[in-house]
């Protein structure tokens, strides 16, 4: 699974929209050697030059900025390269190291374009779905302009709804990489005779936080922080005091033995369970044993896990493969934000189908 970051985004969108100011959404279409961003990855520049979201590690922004005035005056997209392999570029190559090259697509979201798509990818996270999303980064057909968007069965450019032509232009945004994929990526499309960028905005991973004691408050604030769904359980109505957590965390009162029937388990990309109390781990193990959850975590020592699982009987092999106990990475640290800080690290890694080794192990 690849995670957007379009969290990041959302509140300079919303200061945008309710002054209606343009924005600039910027879009890494291309990139060679090693770079900051990945193609895919998306920021946001707004009229006054202050931007959300990062494509390098701030040798590009103050350049972008200078572009996304005239793409924000005139709405005309354009193709900003970058290449800092380089030795005799003498502005961005100097000194940065980065070997790497990028190509930008800079598109104007304003009201003229009715906040496409920039709304539609908004109502996707909010929902909690993927949205397919497809860009004209070349073409050959004056009737489809470079920037033209393809998003929620839409096309648009400059405000005007496109029509005509779009079939294969459709078909092939469709075949973009479904939510979590890593493939985003420039496909030629023969008629019209364009070529679209596509990519999936992946839908935000949704994580069950099975107890909500002290040790949940640090991980609800990183997962929050990385713009996953929060959801808390517990039996304790003292412990889901909504202050105590992230604005946008789900709190549920549900005794243990109940919350196959109070949370749909099978929704969530991965669950920790964490309530401290014995019988009420092993009835959520019980249940999330029964579910599809793909990653489940357990807080406690080695012999605390095994004895959960002898009393979890014949439902402990529906869970073995599934469960990472103890929980988190090893990072050392005993205090509570470090060890949410290594429940999340595992967290991501398994979600992205990493291994977490250090990048110093990992060849290429």
């Amino acid at each position: 699974m690849s995670f957007s970051s379009l969290h990041r985004l959302l509140p300079l969108f919303e200061r945008a929209r309710g002054s209606d100011e343009p924005l600039v959404l910027a879009t890494v279409i291309r990139t060679g050697g090693s770079t900051y961003a990945k193609p895919g990855a998306q920021m946001l520049i707004a009229a006054d030059g202050e931007y959300a979201g990062l494509l390098s590690g701030g040798c590009l922004e103050g350049d972008l900025r200078e572009h996304a005035r005239g793409v924000a005056r005139t709405g005309d997209a354009r193709i900003v390269s970058y290449d800092l392999r380089s030795t005799t570029d003498q502005i961005f190559g100097l000194g940065a190291g980065c070997e790497g090259a990028m190509d930008i697509l800079l598109t104007r979201i304003a009201p003229q374009e009715h906040w496409f798509p920039l709304g539609e990818m908004a109502a996707g996270y909010l929902a909690g779905r993927s949205l397919p999303l497809a860009f004209v980064v070349a073409t050959n057909d004056p009737a489809i302009p470079l920037g033209l968007t393809l998003a929620d069965g839409l096309a648009r450019r400059n405000g005007d709804t496109a029509h005509g032509m779009l079939t294969d232009l459709e078909r092939a945004a469709r075949a973009a990489p479904e939510s979590g994929a890593s493939a985003s990526g420039v496909i030629r499309v023969t008629a019209p005779d364009v070529e679209i960028f596509a990519t999936t905005i992946a839908a935000p991973p949704r994580i069950l936080l099975l107890g909500g004691g002290p040790d949940a408050q640090p991980v609800a604030t990183l997962g929050a922080f990385l713009g996953w769904r929060v959801t808390i359980v517990d039996h304790r109505s003292t412990y889901l005091s909504p202050g105590r957590f992230p604005s946008g965390a789900t709190l549920i009162e549900s005794r243990a033995v109940d919350v196959a029937a109070a949370v749909p388990l099978n929704e969530f990309s991965a669950a920790i369970v964490m309530s401290h109390h014995l019988d009420s781990d092993l009835a959520y193990l019980r249940a999330l044993a029964g579910s599809t959850v793909p990653y489940v975590g357990l807080l406690g020592p080695a012999a605390r896990r095994e004895k959960l699982l002898v009393d979890l009987g014949a439902d402990a092999q529906k869970l073995r493969s599934r469960l990472r106990a103890p929980v988190g990475l090893d990072i050392g640290g005993r205090a509570p934000e470090s060890i949410a800080l290594s429940i999340v690290g595992e967290v991501h890694a398994v979600l992205a189908g990493r291994g977490g080794r250090p990048f110093s192990e990992v060849n290429g």
